[in-house]
């Protein structure tokens, strides 16, 4: 398994700056992804599945990019519809992470997690909490797993590169 090391933003401090860095980092994410469908600047539903560690209000803002939808759901119905182009995993069961993470194999989902700091359990991307600040990291065999494109400085900066989306 490849995965990069972590990139680090600072959270501010105060009681919504978690929350908001979660949320910043996540559309920065979700920004440097290209989906096969060609449709850049294409409304995306994101999925949530589980509790979040981070901050119970997952609501990414995609600077210059396309308008997420948030809809919770279980982890069968994310995986009885279609229309989830991010798949966020919040704390949830090994079963229903295993399902989950086999399911958007060979499909345009964008998996991310924040309850697999070591991202060794098969999303994408895993944010972290880190001492005054959040990481992320980037798992680049579950990114070559998929039709997903990620642009590149995306993974520099997960390589801890060049600094923080």
């Amino acid at each position: 398994m490849s995965v990069q090391a972590a990139s680090q933003t600072i959270v501010e401090d105060s009681a919504g700056g978690t929350a908001r860095a979660a949320n910043r980092m996540l559309g920065g994410i979700i920004g440097y992804a290209r989906w096969p469908d060609g449709q850049r600047g294409a409304a995306r539903t994101l999925c949530l599945v589980g509790v979040p560690r981070l901050t119970d209000r997952i609501a990414p803002v995609v600077l210059g990019g396309p308008a997420v939808t948030v809809r919770r759901t279980t982890a069968d119905g994310a995986t009885a519809r279609s229309d989830c182009d991010i798949l966020f995993l919040g704390r949830l069961s090994a079963s229903d992470r295993q399902k989950l993470i086999g399911w958007v194999r060979g499909r345009a989902v964008l998996t991310v997690t924040d309850d697999d700091p070591a991202c060794i359990y098969g999303a994408m991307f895993c944010l972290a909490s880190q001492q005054a600040g959040l990481s992320f990291s980037v798992n680049l065999d579950a990114i070559g797993r998929g039709p997903l494109r990620i642009d590149p400085r995306v993974l520099k900066i997960g390589g801890g590169e060049e600094g923080a989306l």
